[in-house]
């Protein structure tokens, strides 16, 4: 049999009959993986009422609402056929890097980095849309990619392109937290999409070796939150005193915790910044060791259905688009963790469907749904050429 006859008949073709109904995707939707959402975004919203001294405002009640309306977008999103989104990848990700460069020129100032576009009515971040669109973006790319031209060197320079323009934009921002996701979130498609581990070292060399560089481009704030990872007791009152006030909390919990609404550091702000990056002390410190081991666990369900999901998908896109953004969520977790537990510097990254915040949550429910799609459309064919976007 001809090679091309071969490829054509191990691709998946975009044929109406391959399509299942409406009804028939809303069923195939991973309700497993939705309920493990549900469940950890019930605990934020019980952190975030407790963050609040027991309130409902001003933080839980807009999280629960946010949280209602991502969950019904997260099941739309599922249930659009996976080729729409590989067709229009490319969109996406144009439009989005338009949006950055917008935040240039007309972005909105908060907590001391520009960040947003006011449009009147809502503020949009195109930087946590980026995080999706790059994601789909280096998919569709290598979905393209026959597996014997990954080794060209050749083949490499778009896809490197398409992350080194948004991430040199976020981190004019300032915004090194979500520019390290970008990076690393990127370096694990190109390691699943298959690019050999000898030229993973010789960009690790490269980075390590600018690194005295780039110190010298970070702002101070940026240049004393690495001093201060390196000994945070050198100004306990000062620029240590977060993540000092953190591991007390973390500590004081125990075994089984405080109580619910119970924790001291929290409760009397000791703990700054409860609500958003250092939700996870105050958990520790009510629920103790056992209830930060619980949502771990539950995290730890969400990345398990992701990579199962992933593995299981028969076109190359899908399986990108799912260990890409299932990858992202383990980095969120992972990093926020390790900050807060004074293993690596303070970056700002938030707990996932724990901490306060509008476009991270729908971020990341939308993360979630384009992970259900794939599941939903894992049988679905697409060839490696796509028309539109």
């Amino acid at each position: 049999m001809p090679p091309d006859r071969t490829l054509a008949l191990s691709v998946y073709s975009s044929r109406d009959g391959d399509r299942p109904s409406l009804g028939s995707r809303l069923l195939s939707i991973n309700w497993g993986l939705v309920l493990l959402v549900i469940a950890i975004a019930a605990i934020g919203v019980a952190m975030l009422y407790s963050s609040a001294g027991g309130k409902w405002d001003p933080w839980a009640g807009r999280q629960l609402v946010r949280f209602i309306i991502g969950l019904a977008v997260m099941v739309v999103v599922a249930v659009i056929d996976i080729s729409v989104y590989a067709r229009y990848a490319y969109l996406l990700y144009g439009a989005t890097l338009v949006g950055l460069i917008g935040v240039e020129i007309m972005g909105s100032i908060g907590m001391g980095a520009q960040r947003w576009i006011d449009l009147g009515f809502f503020q949009i971040q195109p930087s946590e849309i980026m995080k999706l669109a790059l994601v789909l973006a280096l998919a569709r790319y290598f979905h393209g990619v026959m597996p014997e031209q990954i080794g060209r060197p050749t083949v490499l320079i778009i896809p490197l392109i398409m992350v080194l323009l948004p991430v040199a934009l976020v981190l004019k921002q300032p915004n090194l937290g979500t520019a390290t996701l970008l990076m690393l979130g990127s370096g694990a498609i190109f390691f699943l999409a298959g690019v050999r581990l000898w030229k993973f070292a010789i960009v690790i060399g490269a980075g390590l070796s600018a690194l005295p560089v780039a110190w010298e481009f970070l702002h101070d704030y940026q240049k004393r939150r690495v001093l201060t990872f390196l000994d945070p007791e050198a100004d306990p009152l000062g620029a240590g005193y977060n993540i000092l006030q953190s591991m007390i909390a973390l500590g004081s919990g125990g075994v089984f915790g405080k109580g619910y609404l119970l924790g001291t550091q929290s409760q009397l702000r000791f703990v700054p910044e409860v609500h958003t990056d250092f939700i996870f002390p105050q958990l520790a410190e009510e629920f103790g060791m056992i209830g930060g081991l619980l949502l771990i666990l539950l995290y730890v369900c969400v990345f398990g259905y992701a990579l199962a999901i992933g593995l299981g998908c028969r076109h190359q896109f899908g399986r990108l688009v799912a260990l890409g953004i299932g990858t992202q969520l383990f980095l969120y977790v992972f990093i926020n963790l390790s900050m807060v537990m004074g293993l690596i510097p303070v970056v700002g990254i938030p707990l996932p469907l724990v901490s306060y915040g509008g476009s991270a949550t729908m971020t990341l429910m939308i993360g979630v749904g384009l992970i259900l799609s794939v599941s939903v459309h894992r049988e679905r064919r697409l060839p490696r050429r796509l028309d539109h976007g």
